[in-house]
């Protein structure tokens, strides 16, 4: 059981490396061939749109057919994508590319089920970030890593670069055992998510809140490099403190109950919005970034909570439906962020932050009013 974690640890952290690497240098490189700030948006959006419609199949087959078969599924058009970007010298192919790049976020809802299902007695908690961390681990050297690539071979280099890593990535998730498919029950199957009132308002919750969240995140590499003159290098080693502040958080305040972490997540997230806002200098950017780590805390705690909402036999479509929604916030924000960058830089920071706070609201108000679900002596 834990060969198979240790392995997805560690394809995980390749994967980490190769996708920080490129991540936050894409809407650089797209502006670089001739993309707007709006049109920008619009590619992030649309990457939104791919992972959105492919949830809810991925999970359903999942729960159906197996996790396995659909992770490698992720890892295997996900190094595809990559590999299309790394050819692309103008702006529609390399957007095509990252619009297949970004369907293969598919991939979450099976591999969080993995993962819960392989935990032993870890609690789910635990055991998400835990796992998350080994990503982040890579990601605090990839983003560096990028940047220098960058600025000496130019931003295709890097794709090029992950490209190979992904493929040793791949391998390495090859060497995972399947699990056992559970029997669904009539309870179980979706009708029986659509009734569950807890659930369906806690999506609600988790869609505001990644909104808020990841509305300043896509047009932030622009606003450093074109508002602030920051070099490649520089953003880089921005990247590379956010993943080390994913790596902290998330190990000290992992084993947090998930309602106060998933809190906590947001919290973090509004005061790097206030210090991007309000603040310049690189010490306050890098603390600023540091904190950005509380929006995978806050993921990993709102998919620890919908575990606790729902029923071991149908946990992939459960995640999958959740992360439908978060894919929705996900279209919708960076199209919105380009209008307000557009009109004025600074708004998307300013927007953010009084958007969380509406979220944080909503957050308490549901912690206090619905407490736990079905658990798992239940599930």
């Amino acid at each position: 059981m834990y060969r198979n974690l240790w392995l997805v640890a560690l394809s995980l952290f390749l994967w980490g490396i190769g996708e920080s690497a490129f991540y936050s240098f894409q809407p650089l490189y797209l502006q670089q061939l001739g993309a707007a700030p709006v049109t920008i948006g619009l590619v992030f959006s649309l990457c939104g749109v791919a992972g959105a419609i492919s949830h809810v199949p991925a999970g359903y087959l999942s729960d159906r057919y197996g996790r396995k078969p659909m992770v490698m599924a992720g890892w295997i058009i996900g190094l595809l994508a990559t590999g299309l970007m790394s050819l692309a010298s103008e702006l529609t192919t390399f957007s095509m590319g990252m619009i297949i790049y970004g369907s293969t976020m598919f991939v979450i809802s099976p591999l969080n089920s993995y993962i819960t299902a392989a935990r032993g007695k870890v609690s789910v908690e635990r055991i998400l970030t835990l796992v998350s961390i080994s990503y982040n681990l890579g990601a605090i050297a990839g983003p560096m890593i990028g940047g220098a690539i960058g600025d000496r071979y130019g931003l295709r280099m890097i794709f090029i670069v992950a490209f190979f890593i992904f493929i040793v990535s791949n391998v390495t998730m090859a060497f995972i055992r399947p699990q056992p498919v559970e029997k669904m029950t009539t309870s179980t199957r979706l009708n029986g998510l659509l009734g569950n009132t807890r659930y369906l308002a806690f999506v609600a919750v988790f869609f505001l809140a990644s909104f808020s969240m990841y509305l300043p995140q896509p047009l932030t590499p622009n606003y450093l490099q074109n508002e602030r003159g920051m070099s490649l290098v520089e953003i880089g080693r921005l990247y590379g403190f956010n993943a080390t502040g994913i790596v902290l958080i998330n190990l000290f305040l992992g084993s947090l109950n998930a309602s106060t972490g998933f809190l906590v997540g947001q919290v973090a997230v509004g005061i790097y919005c206030l210090l991007l806002w309000k603040v310049t200098g690189f010490p306050w950017y890098a603390l600023a970034f540091s904190l950005l780590g509380g929006f995978r805390l806050a993921r990993n705690m709102a998919i620890a909570q919908i575990r606790s909402f729902t029923h071991q036999a149908n946990m992939g479509l459960a995640y999958a439906l959740a992360e439908t929604f978060n894919a929705i916030a996900i279209i919708l924000a960076p199209a919105i962020a380009g209008y307000l960058y557009g009109v004025q830089p600074m708004w998307i920071f300013s927007t953010s932050l009084a958007l969380i706070g509406i979220s944080i609201l909503m957050t308490t108000f549901f912690s206090r009013t619905h407490g736990k679900g079905v658990t798992d002596s239940l599930a």
